[in-house]
């Protein structure tokens, strides 16, 4: 089994998933990447080790079940003296009950009967009112809490307890060699108290094993816990959960686990130990080739944008195609280079010029007689006139026939309606749609957990609304993200997290995609940094 894993690393480190989508958002990587296959195999290997599979067995070894009967006679003894309490009968385990078959000298078994003979081996630390703020003092005996516990770091630690406090709470003391489960809010961590572990309790949040060494490693336990425990069905669903559902000292008592020989549980740790390294070395180079496939991308994908002319830019395209089943095999690197691609459309490099083509400059002397005559008929009003372009703005050079125009000169932008003080949505389906930013992805507007208006709300906001073939641009919250408006949308409610563009004479899909371009993104970002309420101004 061990051979599998190790003989097909490059299958594992092969398979990666993306964090988010867009590359807008970023996974572990520099690329937005995780090494999901990596972490497949970590769980993989966890799980072969609690069934036995990952280290072999021995028929020398000393059998669970020996072990066992071992310590129950010793505590019978100790019973029969007087110097501990008879505990109660532990629940029998039927053949049904067992979740897969056990390895030879392998046994099923209980917490109970693999901690130390210490009455206050398995303990929850204390409710609130018994550890409350008002109890602590300066120096003292510590009061561990989870933040400090489940990472290992037993010398962090804000608040004391005097030595009145800590007798009446020595039932909850840690000591060295103190397993520490975290048993609520982050559910199922798992620490080992240090040797140089200083004195205190824990509070209500963790929990804490002293175990028989003999019979069950703080390091083999270590590794069944997360992997066995919280998968059982009594534990599995508290991971993420509130507070209330937490692990308990029942819960963790009445679940069996499996049990392997003494001398096997600390083979199983040495391999885990060994597998988990070459993980992290693989991880470490996958970061790293990661790292020099991005900089290939990003290096390659730049020669197309500074492409002199389209013999420059045919030549950027061959040395890509030549390889591109290796380049682009990721989520991330696609997106680059689409991105790429609508940054050539918005520069004029990606499709040639025609000179029997009409110039820009014509069309929107066109577009501002229109206007002039519409102004001079009464149907719309004179707007302010709009600014210069400057040179600094003028962001690279533009093939002949195109012109630099700001957004405004052919087309009318006008936001969206916040529902009216005293409004909320329909609690029912109406033929009023109120249309939110997250209804708006992927140059579309989607149809998932859509809100809905009364009448009467419609008729308050009933001028936000939008059209058909309109665009919508998103400007508060998620920004920059342009779509068309599809049909069923129609006549329906705009957010105020939005705005509409109207416009006649320009390609709609053209549009579309230049505003969704690099270039123009990066001014969206630039202009709503400036804000401490980051949002796109629709005039200024």
């Amino acid at each position: 089994m061990v051979n599998l894993i190790t003989e097909h690393i490059d299958i594992w480190t092969a398979s990666q998933t993306q964090k988010t989508k867009s590359g807008r958002g970023r996974g572990k990587n520099s690329n937005g990447q995780s090494p999901h296959g990596i972490n497949k195999l970590r769980e993989l290997i966890l799980e072969l080790a609690v069934r036995g599979k990952l280290a072999p067995q021995d028929p020398n070894d000393e059998p669970a079940s020996v072990l066992l009967e071992k310590i129950a006679t010793e505590k019978g003894r100790l019973i029969k003296e007087g110097k501990i309490k008879k505990q109660k009968p532990l629940p029998e385990i039927s053949e049904d009950e067992n979740p897969f078959e056990l390895p030879m000298g392998w046994e099923w078994a209980f917490i109970p009967q693999v901690v130390t003979n210490d009455k206050y081996a398995i303990k929850r630390g204390p409710f609130g009112s018994s550890i409350k703020k008002a109890y602590f003092v300066s120096s003292g005996y510590k009061v561990y809490e989870q933040q400090h516990a489940i990472n290992d770091d037993f010398s962090l630690g804000e608040y004391y307890i005097d030595d009145k406090k800590f007798n009446e709470l020595k039932a909850f003391e840690v000591v060295p060699n103190d397993i520490i489960i975290s048993c609520s809010g982050t559910v199922g961590k798992v620490a080992i108290a240090p040797a140089w572990t200083e004195p205190g309790v824990i509070n209500q949040a963790l929990l804490k094993l002293t175990l028989n060494e003999n019979a069950l490693t703080n390091d083999y336990f270590k590794i069944l816990f997360p992997v066995y425990y919280m998968k059982t069905d009594t534990l599995s669903d508290l991971q993420g959960t509130a507070q209330k559902n937490m692990v308990s000292v029942d819960t963790l008592k009445k679940e069996p686990f499996p049990l392997p020989p003494l001398t096997e549980q600390h083979r199983i740790v040495a391999k885990v130990d060994e597998l988990a390294a070459l993980c992290d070395q693989l991880e470490q180079e996958q970061t790293e080739s990661d790292g020099t496939h991005q900089t290939l991308i990003e290096t390659l994908l730049a020669t197309f944008i500074g492409a002199a002319d389209q013999d420059e830019l045919t030549e950027a395209w061959q040395r890509i195609t030549n390889h591109f089943d290796t380049l682009f095999t990721t989520e991330h690197s696609i997106d680059q280079l689409k991105q790429t691609v609508l940054q050539l459309a918005v520069q004029g490099k990606l499709v040639p010029q025609d000179p029997t083509d009409e110039p820009a400059s014509v069309l929107l002397e066109n577009i501002a007689e229109e206007e002039a005559e519409l102004i001079k008929e009464g149907k719309i009003k004179k707007q302010k006139p709009l600014p210069e372009i400057t040179e600094d703005e003028k962001l690279f050079e533009l093939p002949v026939g195109w012109g630099w125009v700001r957004l405004g000169a052919f087309s009318e932008i006008k936001g969206g309606k916040r529902l009216p003080k005293g409004h909320s949505f329909s609690p029912v389906e109406t033929p009023f749609i109120y249309i939110q930013v997250t209804n708006m992805k992927d140059g579309t507007i989607i149809r998932d957990n859509l809100k809905y208006l009364s009448e009467e709300t419609r008729s308050e906001i009933s001028r936000y609304t939008i059209s058909k073939g309109d665009l919508y641009i998103t400007i508060a919250g998620t920004i920059g993200e342009v779509g068309i408006v599809p049909e069923y949308f129609d006549g329906m409610n705009l957010t105020e997290n939005a705005a509409k563009i109207i416009f006649n004479e320009v390609d709609k899909a053209w549009l579309q995609k230049t505003l969704s371009s690099q270039t123009l993104q990066q001014q969206f970002i630039e202009k709503t940094n400036q804000l401490a309420q980051p949002k796109l101004a629709l005039h200024r």
